[in-house]
């Protein structure tokens, strides 16, 4: 893959900082430093197709959040208050105090309320299909799922003992599909956590919306009209609630918008860098 030519060993970097959690991140480019988050069930290297449009103007430090690919995974009940004190020690750690901060989806989430606590801290936000709005349709839209969420050896069993009756029925890739949800969920400890409480309404505490107008921050949000997993008017929400927040809505776009629409973002961030320079 040409993008991950780029990865090489000079670019990756980790440090532990006072918690004892280990930060892994990619630093890739120079100039002015974009601080990169990924999404749910994503990590540092989903940037990597927008790191190599950018980085010749920017310095691009694309982020492994605790819980996700080679940082810390505690064994610890996630939330984004907890994400958002593991960022503010990498921008204390690397100096990049203010940054523009770039937010995929859970990502997305965690650069608003990173940047509700520290506004001086980030010069900008760009906010691609960002989660953190209440939802209550997600509340029981998933509860048929909330067996794959189970730390025990027992389902594991079922989903082996399931795959005669699966082919028998013509359903094996959709057992096949449930497995891998199964596993990457089970190396997920975030994920995990988050979908636990997600399907419970009384737990969705942490959401941003009620505070999002007090933002004074140059924010851009992109999302894709043909996401299924963020809903537009959770995009239009931020959008909408966040003073002269700008709207960017890419045609026959899904969810992956930082692999499969990297040119179009690249160009919608160099517009909206560009106001301010």
């Amino acid at each position: 893959m040409q993008s991950r030519a780029i990865m090489h060993k000079h670019t990756l970097s980790t440090f532990v900082n006072s918690s004892s959690q280990k930060a892994t991140y990619l630093d890739i480019g120079s100039g002015q430093p974009l601080l990169m988050l990924h999404g749910f069930l994503g990590e540092k290297t989903c940037w990597l197709p927008l790191i190599e449009l950018l980085q010749s103007q920017f310095r691009c430090i694309s982020l492994d959040m605790l819980g996700f690919g080679e940082s810390s995974k505690p064994e610890i009940c996630y939330d984004v208050a907890l994400e958002v004190a593991f960022v503010r020690q990498v921008v204390e750690q690397l100096n990049i105090d203010p940054c523009c901060i770039i937010g995929h989806s859970f990502g997305g989430w965690v650069a608003s309320a990173y940047a509700l606590k520290y506004t001086n801290s980030v010069s900008s936000l760009v906010l691609a299909a960002p989660a953190g709005i209440r939802d209550d349709s997600f509340c029981g839209q998933y509860d048929a799922l909330q067996p794959l969420l189970w730390k025990t050896p027992i389902v594991d069993l079922a989903l082996q003992l399931a795959k005669p009756f699966a082919n028998l029925a013509g359903k094996s890739n959709e057992l096949q599909q449930i497995s891998g949800w199964r596993r990457e969920l089970m190396s997920q400890p975030v994920a995990r956590s988050f979908l636990m409480s997600r399907m419970r309404p009384e737990d969705a505490i942490d959401t941003v919306e009620k505070d999002l107008h007090k933002l004074q921050i140059p924010t851009l949000v992109i999302t894709g009209d043909s996401d299924e997993t963020i809903p537009l008017w959770h995009c239009q929400t931020y959008a909408n609630q966040i003073p002269k927040a700008q709207l960017a809505i890419i045609p026959n776009a899904d969810h992956g918008l930082p692999q499969t629409q990297a040119e179009t973002i690249a160009n919608l961030i160099l517009e909206f860098l560009g106001q301010f320079t």
